[in-house]
This record gives C-alpha cells, structure tokens and sequence, in this order.
C-alpha cells in the first residue's frame, strides 16, 4: 500500500506524520530544506491546552520541560491592572515555546518511527492524480517521482500544492504588524503572561500603545509591540530605544540589564483557501488558512487540522476510500477557521480604532481588553477551539440523545478514565489512535478494582454494543463527566470532540452515531491499490 505523501516538514506536516503513524499508515514527508531548523527565538507560539496535549501525545515529550506553561495572565492599561487570571498547577493553561523547538522535537519524533519517511532537500514541483492515487516529482539532489494514496499539503503561505492544484487564496494583507523582541533579562513577575494597553511612558518611533510580554525558558522573554497601519520601518536603533523604554517602565526606573537574543517584524495576513480538498490532494495549516490578530494563533489551528484530518485519512487508508468522511475535512476545519477569521475582523475596527464594535461593547475599554485576554488565552469567539455543530458526520434524530455540559461536536473535557486493562488514564490520553472512545459514566467504579464492576450491571451489554459497532472502538468507564448523569455513555471521535451523549446503553443508538460519524456505511470490496515509489 503505497504511504501518504506529506509537503512540508513543519510542525503541522510532521504532527500530521505521527498522527498517521500512531494509526500505522506509512508517510513521506518531503522536506525542501536541508533537515533542520534554524533557531530563531523570536519566532515562538503559544499552544492552547488541547494543542499542547496533542503535541506531547504525538512526541511523548512534557512541553513543560521545553516551554513555560503560563502561572498567569494579566492586563493592564496605563498604571491599572485591569484584569488578571491565576491558573492552578494542575489547571490547563497556554504554553509558550519556541518553533525551532517544536519542530525539533517533532523531528526527533519522527526519526524513532519506521512508519515516517523524511526526504531532505526535496522541492515539489508537479502532482499527478488518477483513480488509485497520486504521484509527485521533486527536483533537487534526490529528485525523484514519489507514488502515494493521498498527498497533503502542509508547505506553508506560498504552499507548491495549492498553486499546482490552481486553489485560490483569498483574504486581506497586513491585518496587523507588530515589532518582536526576544531578550533575556529579569522583570517584576515570573512564568506570567502581559498584555499592556497605552502603556503610561512617551512613545518613541512608530508604535501603537500597546505591548505583549510573553515568558520563554531560562529566564528570557518575547516581547510585542503593536504597530500602526503603514510601513513605517522599525529600524534597530528604534527597537532598542524602544526595549530600554519598555524595561524601564515595567521596573519603575532605570533600564534593568538584558540580552538581546533576537528580533524581527511579524506581519498577520487574514486568507482562507477556496479548497481544502481536490480529489486525493488536501491542505492543511497555513497553506490552507492564515490568521493571528488579536492574539489568536494560526498554529494552533494548523495542528488541530492535522489532528482532524489523520484519522480520516487513517480509515481510508486501511478500509478503502469513504468520500463523505474525506469530504468532512474541509467541511468542518474550514467552517471553523471561516468563524475564527470572521468573529476577529468583526472584532478590529473597535480594538484599533475604528469603533465598529459600539453596539456589541458600548465604548467600554475594559469590554474591548476582555476580547483580547479571550484572543490571547483561547477563549471566547476569537480563540476557543471550535466546535463542529454542523458537521455532515453529526448523527441525526437519537431518542435517548440528552444534554451535557459539553455541546455535540465540541472537544470533550480531559477527565480521569479507566481503560480496559484496569489503567487510570486521562482521557485525552487515549486520543488520536483511530478508533471511536465510548465512556460510561459510573459513580463509584474508581474506588472498586475493575474485576468487580466489569461484569456487573449494564457493563455486558454495553460491552457487546461497542462490540458490534461499525468501526473499532475503545470502552472507557469514569466516575463522573460535566453534566452528565450517573449510567449515562457518551461517545466521542478519535480527535476528542463530543459524538453524542445518550441515557443508559442504548445499542441502536449508538451504532447509529457510530456510523455517521465514519460517514455512514463502508463501500464494500473498495480499496486502494498499492504502487511503488
């Protein structure tokens, strides 16, 4: 069976490399580079907690131990703290963590898996599609035809894919600039995330009143400054002067000693591709989609393609091709960063100026600072993880269908699990192998060894339902869920998001969202033809 050709070994083409892996499908990612990336401190990313999860899923690696988990948020405006947020130790919160090394663990990853396929120095310049799969040509030291069953583009804003398969790429051009800083130095607080809105000292050069302060390893940090419309250039004597001003005023007098380490200008674009998907060809991250203003994060939703798309191409790989399950792709992811872009461009003209948002935040600055903290930290309509309530693979008319606090189609809450081998686990921790999770809600079977309730009550004949499901799946028990009453199962895809929850074991019912959500019945007997390279 031939692999799944991957373009572009960046985090989102090598986390969608091991997502496939974790469900024993080969790949080929080609690498137009050299096999490597260069550091860059400035260049980092905040993941939320469920991005987060995947990617120590995926590497088996703490980011703990490679980022800074935020102890907390705060957001100021002038002298006054107008908002601040403290996270729990064992409470999700953002990580923040340099690219180069995202990617490096991600190659690390990748180079312990016989199913992953690195090729260095492999620029792709043709695709050819037919009924059994797709063949790519890449030129350069080892250019060469590579034959594959599907072939993702994950190559970035200027993607090779989707020019050569002719997708348009609209969308607006410098949405926002800002003047990036990463310095090592030590401030008032630690582990804690800034936003500062007209920040009470003189400006100097062209900024904007506002600045991010985000913390990284080893005592360094990344610092942001709004830019004003325009191309104004920041030059290095301005940024510096900038910096001093910016120290000096978080510390309440002289400029305290820092390192520089890097800097840079970040420009956001706001596009959105026409198509996600042509044929056995599919985009994926930035190649698909940009974004960022306001303090959202455009690799937060490259992985969450990447986690979306994997089981899908998973169980087509393995079972044959099913158009309505490939077809969803596009039909969810795009839905969802359509909504991200929206909800953030209706958000701008107020939070820079123009005050378009009069009528949803009547002049409040504090309403406009509490759009911003849910940019930067997730939540709200410019950041929280979306859900797909419209999704063609959303069963339809259940009897025994009830509410929890979870809607249908959202990610599921991480709670304490125990699998079937007797194992407390968290329940993301069971994500991402391909097969559909049920869990029964029980009081009380945690503090009972599994041997004693595995047999009793409705465990039997739910056992046998999940049995009988029409794609493989994974029968967990926890103690409790949000919302959820005691005996109730709740099913959930392989990428965490919530199926459906129903009272008590309702076998038809279940089997009926099992199979809309792999998008109905299986075509029999069909099936990708293997090749060669």
């Amino acid at each position: 069976m031939d692999p799944v050709i991957i373009v572009g070994a960046g985090p989102v083409g090598l986390a969608l490399a091991l997502a496939l892996a974790r469900q024993e499908v080969p790949t080929v990612v080609l690498d137009e580079g050299p096999g490597k990336e260069e550091p860059r401190p400035a260049r980092t990313a905040v993941l939320r907690p469920d991005t987060a999860a995947l990617l120590e899923r995926l590497t088996g690696t703490a980011l703990d131990h490679h980022g800074v988990r935020w102890a907390g948020w705060r957001a100021m405006r002038r002298r006054q703290v107008v908002s601040e947020i403290a996270f729990a130790p064992d409470e999700p919160a953002p990580v923040h963590i340099a690219q180069h090394v995202i990617s490096g663990l991600l190659r690390a990853a990748a180079a312990d898996q016989p199913l992953v396929e690195i090729a260095a120095d492999s620029r792709l310049d043709s695709i050819e599609q037919e009924p059994s799969g797709v063949t790519a040509h890449t030129r350069g030291p080892n250019g060469t035809y590579w034959r594959g069953s599907h072939l993702v583009g994950c190559d970035g804003t200027r993607s090779t894919v989707r020019k050569l398969q002719d997708i348009r790429f609209p969308g607006r051009t410098a949405v926002e600039r800002h003047a990036v800083a990463a310095l090592r130095t030590e401030l008032p607080w630690t582990d804690q995330a800034l936003l500062h809105r007209m920040p009470p000292w003189r400006s100097s050069g062209p900024f904007a009143g506002e600045v991010t302060a985000r913390p990284l390893p080893d005592g360094a940090w990344r610092l942001d400054w709004l830019l004003p419309p325009g191309k104004d250039l920041v030059t290095p004597e301005l940024l510096v002067a900038r910096i001093r001003e910016t120290l000096a005023g978080w510390t309440d007098g002289a400029t305290p000693a820092y390192d520089l380490l890097d800097t840079g200008v970040h420009t956001v674009h706001h596009r959105l591709a026409r198509r996600w998907r042509d044929g056995r060809v599919f985009l994926a991250g930035d190649a698909a989609h940009l974004l960022g203003a306001l303090g959202t994060q455009g690799l937060d939703e490259g992985l969450r393609d990447a986690d979306n798309l994997a089981w899908k191409l998973a169980s087509a790989w393995h079972h044959g091709p099913h158009e309505a399950l490939l077809d969803s792709y596009q039909a969810e992811r795009r839905a969802v960063v359509a909504a991200r872009l929206r909800a953030t461009d209706q958000a701008l003209p107020g939070l820079r100026g123009g005050g378009g948002l009069r009528h949803i935040v009547p002049g409040t600055a504090r309403g406009h600072d509490a759009l911003l903290t849910d940019g930067h930290l997730g939540r709200g309509a410019l950041g929280a993880p979306g859900a797909y309530t419209a999704s063609p693979l959303a069963p339809r008319h259940l009897e025994g269908e009830i509410p929890v606090d979870t809607p249908r189609g959202a990610p599921v809450s991480d709670v304490r699990v125990t699998a079937e081998d007797g194992s407390f686990v968290r329940l993301r921790d069971r994500l991402g192998r391909g097969t559909l999770l049920v869990l029964l809600i029980a009081p009380g079977t945690g503090v009972w060894d599994r041997k004693h309730w595995v047999s009793a009550g409705v465990m039997p004949r739910l056992a046998a339902a999940v049995t009988a499901l029409p794609h493989p799946a994974e029968l967990l028990v926890a103690e409790s869920y949000p919302g959820a009453p005691a005996h109730s199962v709740l099913l959930v895809r392989p990428d965490g998001h919530l199926v459906t929850a129903l009272t008590g074991v309702r076998p038809a019912d279940l089997y009926a969202a099992a199979e809309a959500t792999v998008g109905g019945a299986v075509e029999e007997g069909v099936g990708v033809e293997a090749g060669v390279r």
